[in-house]
């Protein structure tokens, strides 16, 4: 099932299909378990393709949405060599071609300096672990119709993951470290199109700081079964920080940050 699943959703987003009936819509058994066999399943593929995975995006990391979706934790995609780029003095370009219905969402990525224990809920021995941290643009896409489906349903679609833009890098040394155990909670963010704020949001809603967001997914990918655990040098894109919005050829995207060192963040759309 896993193959024939990962055949139609990979051919589906080759052509940029957005009519997919969701796998949980066919077969009410479909739950999380089966999504990340899928995923692994795209992944390996990826790999084999010469892709490497240079780290995990979050999804679903505002806990006040776990229990009307029935989830314990929050999930996760992988992300790759091609898919993750450098904004080039924090502005970029993004060609809608390859995507089917994108979405645009604000995160604070980080890239560890080592692995991190599962279960570890102390904020400096978490940041201990962090090499530095950076405003992205994470892109979400969808092949299935109006972006109606259930979690499982998500991830086993490549949907968590299309694109990261990643900005400007603040290095995290033990004086900053200190520091940003408060700013990262407390930090708000303004999500500008054309100039105009469409969005606001903070460090609380990526489970009520980045950091924690981090550790919570060391602790979730510990319990799932072949789930490969986060080391050294790995992105975390750590789960969006407002709604996301649908994003079009022509529009100039900005994100702007209060309370953390991150320079505004700039993506402009084209065809």
């Amino acid at each position: 099932m896993q193959d024939a699943l990962a055949d139609e959703l990979q051919q589906a987003r080759q052509a940029r299909r957005s009519d997919i009936t969701p796998p949980s819509a066919r077969d009410g058994t479909f739950d999380l378990d089966a999504a990340y066999a899928v995923e692994r399943e795209l992944s390996r593929r990826r790999q084999h393709e010469g892709r490497t995975v240079v780290g995990c995006k979050v999804g679903y990391a505002n806990k006040a949405v776990w229990r009307a979706l029935k989830l314990d934790t929050l999930v996760w995609a992988d992300m790759y060599d091609d898919t993750v780029r450098d904004a080039s003095a924090d502005l970029a370009t993004l060609s809608l071609a390859p995507f089917v219905a994108p979405k645009i969402e604000p995160e604070i990525v980080l890239r560890l300096r080592h692995a991190l224990a599962p279960g570890q809920t102390d904020p400096a021995v978490i940041l201990d672990a962090v090499e530095w941290i950076a405003l992205g643009f994470e892109i979400i896409d969808c092949v299935y119709e109006d972006w109606k489906f259930q979690p499982a349903d998500f991830v086993a679609s490549y949907g968590l993951h299309a694109a990261l833009i990643v900005g400007s890098r603040l290095e995290v040394d033990a004086p900053r470290a200190v520091a940003l155990i408060d700013a990262l909670p407390a930090f708000t963010l303004r999500l500008l199109r054309n100039g105009e704020v469409v969005e606001q949001g903070s460090g609380r809603n990526s489970l009520r700081s980045p950091a924690l967001c981090v550790a919570e997914l060391a602790t979730a990918l510990s319990r799932r079964a072949g789930a490969t655990p986060l080391a050294a040098g790995e992105l975390v894109s750590s789960g969006t920080l407002t709604e996301s919005r649908l994003i079009a050829p022509g529009e100039t995207w900005s994100a702007q940050v209060e309370g953390l060192a991150l320079p505004e963040l700039t993506l402009r759309v084209t065809e």
